[in-house]
C-alpha cells in the first residue's frame, strides 16, 4: 500500500477505502459468502442466477480491459445476489493454444543466443505494445473486398503479442524478477505462476466468485482434459467433426493453422478466394525472359470478378514492382509476386510443395509490352501495360483490365490513351493501347452498358490518381453490378451476373484457363512473429454452418436475451457466413485429439461448453485448480458414460464412482443450467460466442441452451487507447492500488454500457474516492446529531418530495440493473439520489430534516450502490447503520410506487424558483448599460423585497380552443397530427375572430405540436395535473429563503383585484400573461407595495 502522503499529495481518503476494502474482503472470505450450492429441487423462475465470463489467457497479468468486461458480469451478479437470488459466478484460467508455448520458446532462443540475462544488440526499434486495437494499417482495394463479408474492426491481439519487443523485456515489464525470468522457458511454469496471481488480483477487486470451482485448461488438468476429449468424441460421433481439405490461415514458421487466438494481429481475418486468370505470354520472348524459353509462361492475375473477363483490353503491372517467374509444375511458370508464390506453394501450386522456386527475378518495367493471350478476351492479343496504383500486398501484383466495368481500369487506360508523354515515360507503344476500345459486357440499370465510363463522367474523375473518387465510383457500381447486372456477351448471355459468375468461374477452372488462389483478407501475424499465408490443409474441422445445425443455433439465438439489437445483428450475420472451423493444431498446449493424438484441440474449440464444467468442477477437482491427485476421484473414472449421464441425459453409468456423488454432480448441473448470462467483449461474437451456441445445441437438450449473452466494446483510458509504450496502461492490480477497488469499480461502471468503446477516466476514479469518503463523513455527522433531528412521520411538502425521490431512485435503479445499464444505475441510484438529499436539506429550513426519512435514505442508498461499491456499502452497513449480516445479501430496498404527479409538481416548483431568481437578479442589477463592465445596482431603498406570483392554472379563450382542436387532430397510435391544412381549416371555423389573433395563434399551435413530440400528448392538457397555487403557497417559505425576500403572495391571474397590487408594473402582466406551468413574478420594493388585508401570506 502506498503511503498516505506522496510528493506532497495526501492519499488519506484513498487509504481509507483500501482499509475498508481489506476488512470487507476478510469478512467475506471467513464467511464464504460467495460460495453457491445447488438445491435438491429445481429452481423456480428467478431463484438462481448463473453468469460466466470467457476465461482470460494466462500469459500475463489481468488489466483494465479484462476488468471492464468482467465488471458487467460482476455488477449484474451482485445485483441478483442482493435481491436474494442463489448466485453462481465462477472463474477459470485459459492456457490452451500456442501463445504461451511460442513465448516460452522465444525466451529460450533469446537466452541461448544472448545469455542469461541476455545482452541484446543495441537497437532503436519501436518497442510499443498496443492493447485492444488493431496495430497495422492496411490499404484496401475496393475491388478486392466482398461487400457482404463480416469484418472485425478491432483486435485484442497486440495486447497479447509483443512481437516488436524481446520476450525478456516483456517479462520484466510484467513485474517478474530478473532472477525468475529464465524459469519461463518451461511453458508449464506459466501455468503455475499467472493463474494464482490473477486469482489474487480478482479477490482484491472484490469479485463475488465461488473460487472452489476454478480450474485451468490443458492436459495439466487431467479432469478438464477428460471433459474436452469427451466433447470432441461426441461431436465426431455425431458427424460434426470431419477431416477435410480446405483453405486456412496458416503460419509457415509454426507449421500449423493460425486461428484467431494464435494471432498477434489480424484477428477475425479469413481466407479470400480469387480466380487466378492464366494470361499466356506469346512467344517469341524478349531477352529478359530468354531463360524461360521452352516453358509455358503466364502472367497470373487474381480476380474476384471472373464474369468480367470478356471485357479485357490489357493487363496491368506496377512499373517498379518486384516480380518473379515461379515454377508451378513441369511446364507452367507464373509471373507473380514472391508473397503470392508462397501462398500458392502451400496450395499445391508449386513444383516443390511449400517451397516456391523462383527461376527469374523481374521488375514491372520488364513486363510492360508483353503480348498476352488471355481467357475470354475478345481481342486475340492484349498487352501488359503500366498502372501506378497497384498494391503489391494484395493479389499477385498482376491485374486484369476491364475498362467497361472497372473505374480504375477505365481511368488508367484513358490516361495512357490521352497522354503521349506518359506512354513515352514507360516505353509504351501506341499499338499496345490506342486500338483497344471499351467492350460492353454487362448492363446495369441506371448505369448502362459501360458503367465505369458513366460513373467516372458523373463524378468528374480526371485521373487514375483520384483514389477517393474512384473508391466512391466502385462503391456505386460493383455491388449493383453483381445484384442487378445482366450479361450481354458470352455463353451465359442474358443471365443475371450473380447466376453467371459461378458458372463462368467453373468453366475457366475446368478448361485449365484459371486456377483457384487464396490469401488472407488482410495481413496476419502469428504470435511467433511470422506473417501468415493461406494453406490448403488436410485436417480436422468442426462442421459449423451445416444446415440443420445452423437452424438449431438460429433457434437458440432467437430465444436469447442479447441486451442489444447491434449484438443480435452481429450474431445473425456470423451465423449467416460461418462455415467449417479447423479444430486441430500441432503446436502449443492443450488436449490431444483423442483419435488422432498428433494433433491438439485448438484454443477456440476447447472453450465452447466449459460453462457446464463449472457446475461440477469443485466436486471432481477437490477445489484444486489443477485437478491434482488430492481429489478422491481419478481422471480415468470420468468416462464418456459418466460425462453423458451428467450433461447429456445419458443412462446411469457403470462406474465405481459412488452413486451419491454421481447424483450430486447431476443435481448441480441440472440446477444451475442453463446459464443465465455470459458477458464478453464484442470481438468474440464472430467466433467463441457463436461456437458456444453451436456446441450447446449439438450436445445438450433444448432446455439447457444458453439464455443470454451481453457484449460490450473495448475500453480506453482517459479517451485514448491503452498502450504500454505511452504509459497509458493499467493492470488491474495497479488500478486497485492507485484508486482502491471501489473507486476502480465506480469508474468502470461510469465508463459506458453499450457496444461502443467505453472510457475509463482517472478523474472519475479520483472523484469517486472523494464522493464515497465524504458520504461516510456526512452519515457519521448525521448519526452523531441524530437526537436533534425532527421525529415523527414525514409530514411536510419537502418530506413528501424526498420520500418520493427515494421511491423513484429505487424503482429506476432496479430497472437499470435489470437491463445491465450500470452507468444509468449509478446515475439514478447515487448521483440523482444524493442530489435529492441535498435539495431536501435546503428545503427543510428551520423545521429541520426528518429522522426516519434520513434513515430510509441511508439504507436505500447503501443497498443501491452495493453491486458497484460493495466494500464501501459493507462498511456503512455494519459500522454506521449497525445492521447484522452482509449487505451483499441484504435484499433490495422496499419502496412505494413513485408519485409522478408529485415529481412533476416539484420540478415545476424548482423551475419556477430558478426563473424567479433570474428575473429578480435582472431587476436588482438594473436595466441601464453597464459602465466599464460593472452593472448599475439599485439603491438599497429601491431593492425589491416583496414578490407577487401570478398564476393562471388553466388555458382559456382562443388558447383553450386551439388545444381542444389539437387534441382532436392527434392520432396517439401513430403519434402524429393531421395535416397543417386540416388543422388550419378547423381553427378558422371554430374561432370567430381568427384573423385578428392569427399572428399569436399559429406560433402557439406550432409550439404545442413541437412540445407533444418532445414530452407527449399531455402537453395538450388544459391544466397541469396539480394545483399550481397550492404548490407555491405551501412552499412560500422556501421561495422567500431562496430569493432573499421578506414577503411573497401567490395570486390568481383571474382575480382582477389582484392586478391592483402590481403598481407601476401592471404592463408586465398584460404583455406577458401567465399560463399553465408558467407563472409570472413581479418584484416590488416597500414603497411600491400596497398590501391588501385579505391577500395571501
Amino acid at each position: 500500500m502506498a503511503s498516505s502522503i506522496e510528493g506532497g499529495k495526501s492519499f488519506a481518503r484513498r487509504d481509507q477505502l483500501l482499509k475498508i476494502q481489506a476488512e470487507s474482503q476478510r469478512r467475506w472470505e471467513e464467511s464464504g459468502v460467495f460460495k453457491a450450492d445447488s438445491h435438491e429441487k429445481p429452481p423456480e423462475p428467478g431463484e438462481k442466477f448463473f453468469g460466466n465470463f470467457p476465461y482470460p489467457y494466462m500469459n500475463g497479468s489481468l488489466h483494465l480491459g479484462h476488468a471492464f468486461s468482467l465488471s458487467k458480469l460482476e455488477f449484474g451478479a451482485a445485483y441478483h445476489r442482493l435481491r436474494g437470488c442463489n448466485v453462481l459466478l465462477p472463474f477459470a484460467f485459459h492456457c490452451t493454444g500456442m501463445p504461451i508455448k511460442a513465448s516460452a520458446d522465444k525466451l529460450g532462443r533469446e537466452i541461448q543466443e544472448f545469455g542469461n540475462p541476455p545482452i541484446f544488440p543495441s537497437t532503436e526499434d519501436d518497442n510499443s505494445v498496443e492493447v485492444g486495437n488493431e496495430s497495422e494499417q492496411v490499404e484496401e482495394n475496393v475491388e478486392q473486398v466482398e461487400p457482404d463479408k463480416f469484418k472485425s474492426k478491432r483486435s485484442k491481439a497486440a495486447a497479447k503479442s509483443g512481437v516488436d519487443m524481446s520476450q525478456w523485456e516483456i517479462m520484466k515489464m510484467s513485474g517478474i524478477p530478473v532472477s525468475e525470468i529464465a524459469k519461463f522457458q518451461d511453458p508449464y511454469h506459466w501455468l503455475t505462476y499467472f493463474p494464482p496471481l490473477a486469482k489474487e488480483d480478482l479477490k482484491a477487486f472484490g469479485l463475488g466468485c465461488d473460487w472452489r470451482r476454478s480450474f485451468i485448461t490443458t492436459d495439466m488438468n487431467p479432469f478438464y482434459d477428460s471433459f474436452v476429449k469427451w466433447q470432441m468424441r461426441k461431436l465426431k460421433a455425431m458427424g460434426k467433426i470431419v477431416k477435410d481439405t480446405r483453405y486456412t490461415i496458416y503460419s509457415p514458421f509454426d507449421g500449423q493453422p493460425c486461428a484467431d487466438h494464435d494471432r498477434a494481429s489480424g484477428e477475425g481475418v479469413q481466407p479470400q478466394e480469387y480466380t487466378l486468370i492464366k494470361m499466356e505470354v506469346v512467344p517469341p520472348f524478349p531477352s529478359k525472359l530468354k531463360a524461360l524459353v521452352g516453358r509455358k509462361v503466364f502472367l497470373a492475375a487474381g480476380t474476384l470478378r471472373p464474369e468480367t473477363m470478356y471485357g479485357q483490353t490489357n493487363s496491368w503491372v506496377l512499373p517498379n514492382g518486384k516480380y518473379g517467374a515461379f515454377e508451378i509444375n513441369e511446364t507452367d511458370v507464373f509471373i507473380i509476386t514472391k508473397r503470392a508464390a508462397l501462398n500458392l506453394a502451400y496450395q499445391n501450386l508449386s513444383k516443390i510443395p511449400q517451397k516456391p522456386t523462383c527461376l527469374l527475378k523481374l521488375n514491372g518495367q520488364d513486363l510492360i509490352g508483353l503480348p498476352l493471350k488471355s481467357p475470354l478476351a475478345f481481342s486475340e492479343i492484349i498487352y501488359a501495360l503500366p498502372m501506378l496504383t497497384i498494391l503489391m500486398d494484395k493479389g499477385t501484383g498482376i491485374v486484369t483490365s476491364v475498362p467497361s466495368d472497372s473505374p480504375d481500369d477505365y481511368m488508367a487506360l484513358l490516361d495512357l490513351k490521352s497522354k503521349p508523354r506518359l506512354r513515352e515515360k514507360y516505353g509504351v507503344k501506341d499499338e499496345w493501347v490506342l486500338p483497344f476500345e471499351v467492350v460492353p459486357i454487362i448492363n446495369i440499370p441506371d448505369f448502362g452498358d459501360k458503367s465505369a465510363e458513366k460513373v467516372c463522367i458523373d463524378l468528374k474523375i480526371k485521373s487514375q490518381n483520384e483514389q477517393l473518387k474512384l473508391a466512391e465510383a466502385k462503391r456505386l457500381t460493383y455491388l449493383r453490378g453483381f445484384t442487378d447486372g445482366t450479361m450481354l456477351v458470352g455463353e451465359f448471355k442474358g443471365k443475371k451476373v450473380q447466376e453467371a459468375k459461378p458458372l463462368i468461374r467453373n468453366m475457366l477452372l475446368e478448361t485449365c484457363q484459371a486456377v483457384m488462389y487464396s490469401e488472407p483478407e488482410k495481413r496476419v501475424i502469428s504470435r511467433s512473429g511470422d506473417e501468415c499465408i493461406v494453406a490448403l490443409t488436410d485436417q480436422w474441422y468442426i462442421t459449423y454452418g451445416e444446415e440443420e445445425w445452423k437452424k438449431k443455433s438460429e433457434e437458440c439465438l432467437s430465444n436469447m436475451n442479447l441486451y442489444s439489437e447491434e449484438a443480435r445483428h452481429g450474431f445473425e450475420h456470423t451465423l449467416s457466413w460461418l462455415t467449417q472451423w479447423a479444430c486441430s493444431r500441432s503446436f502449443g498446449l492443450g488436449t490431444r485429439l483423442p483419435w488422432d493424438e498428433q494433433f491438439l484441440v485448438e484454443s477456440l474449440s476447447d472453450s465452447t461448453l466449459y460453462m457446464a464444467y463449472y457446475t461440477i468442477a469443485h466436486l471432481i477437482q477437490n477445489e484444486d485448480i489443477y485437478g491434482s491427485d488430492t481429489s478422491a476421484l481419478k481422471p480415468d473414472q470420468m468416462t464418456d458414460g459418466v460425462w453423458d449421464f451428467i450433461f447429456s441425459g445419458g443412462p446411469f453409468p457403470k462406474s465405481d464412482i459412488p452413486t451419491s456423488l454421481l447424483n450430486k454432480m447431476k443435481q448441480e448441473f441440472q440446477y444451475w443450467y442453463p446459464f443465465d448470462l455470459r458477458v464478453s467483449g464484442k470481438d468474440l461474437i464472430q467466433n467463441h460466442l457463436t461456437f458456444c451456441i453451436y456446441n450447446h445445441t449439438a450436445l445438450l437438450p433444448k432446455h439447457h441452451w444458453p439464455r443470454g449473452f451481453r457484449c460490450n466494446g473495448h475500453i480506453m483510458l482517459n479517451s485514448e487507447k491503452m498502450s504500454k509504450s505511452t504509459g497509458n496502461f493499467r493492470t488491474l492490480r495497479q488500478a486497485i492500488e492507485e484508486f482502491s477497488s471501489d473507486a476502480t469499480r465506480f469508474s468502470l461502471a461510469d465508463a459506458g454500457d453499450g457496444m461502443d468503446d467505453a472510457n475509463f477516466v482517472f478523474e472519475t476514479a479520483n472523484a469517486a474516492i472523494l464522493r464515497l469518503t465524504k458520504e461516510i463523513s456526512w452519515m457519521e455527522e448525521i448519526l452523531a446529531a441524530e437526537s436533534s433531528l425532527r421525529t415523527g412521520p414525514p409530514s411536510t411538502y419537502a418530506d413528501r418530495v424526498f420520500a418520493n425521490e427515494i421511491n423513484i431512485a429505487v424503482k429506476m435503479t432496479e430497472e437499470h440493473y435489470n437491463n445491465f445499464m450500470f452507468r444509468e444505475a449509478l446515475k439514478t441510484g447515487l448521483y440523482e439520489l444524493q442530489a435529492a438529499r441535498d435539495e431536501y436539506r435546503f428545503s427543510c429550513g428551520v423545521g429541520g430534516m426528518n429522522r426516519d426519512l434520513l434513515w430510509q435514505f441511508m439504507d436505500a442508498q447503501t443497498r443501491l450502490i452495493t453491486p458497484i461499491c460493495p466494500h464501501y456499502a459493507e462498511h456503512v452497513w455494519k459500522e454506521l447503520l449497525k445492521r447484522d449480516g452482509f449487505v451483499v445479501k441484504a435484499g433490495w430496498p422496499a419502496a412505494d410506487s413513485p408519485d409522478l404527479i408529485l415529481k412533476k409538481a416539484n420540478k415545476y416548483l424548482q423551475d419556477s424558483i430558478v426563473s424567479m431568481r433570474k428575473l429578480l437578479q435582472k431587476q436588482v442589477l438594473g436595466t441601464k448599460k453597464a459602465k466599464n463592465g460593472v452593472p448599475t445596482l439599485l439603491a438599497e431603498e429601491n431593492k425589491p423585497t416583496i414578490g407577487l406570483i401570478y398564476v393562471n392554472e388553466q388555458y382559456d379563450g382562443w388558447k383553450e380552443t386551439c388545444l381542444r382542436i389539437l387534441q382532436s387532430k392527434y392520432d396517439s397510435a401513430c403519434r402524429a397530427f393531421a395535416s397543417n391544412e386540416e388543422i388550419l381549416a378547423t381553427l378558422k371555423e371554430s374561432i370567430t375572430n381568427f384573423k385578428e389573433i392569427q399572428k399569436n395563434c399559429m406560433p402557439f399551435v406550432k409550439f404545442k405540436k413541437d412540445e407533444v413530440l418532445s414530452v407527449g400528448p399531455h402537453a395538450l392538457d388544459l391544466k397541469l395535473p396539480f394545483g399550481e397555487i397550492d404548490v407555491l403557497q405551501e412552499n412560500s417559505d422556501l421561495i422567500k429563503r431562496q430569493l432573499g425576500l421578506e414577503h411573497i403572495e401567490v395570486l390568481s391571474a383571474l382575480d382582477e383585484a389582484a392586478y391592483s397590487k402590481t403598481g407601476p408594473h401592471r404592463s408586465v402582466l398584460e404583455n406577458n400573461p401567465p399560463s399553465p406551468g408558467n407563472p409570472i413574478s413581479i418584484f416590488l420594493n416597500r414603497s411600491e407595495y400596497s398590501p391588501i388585508t385579505q391577500a395571501g401570506t
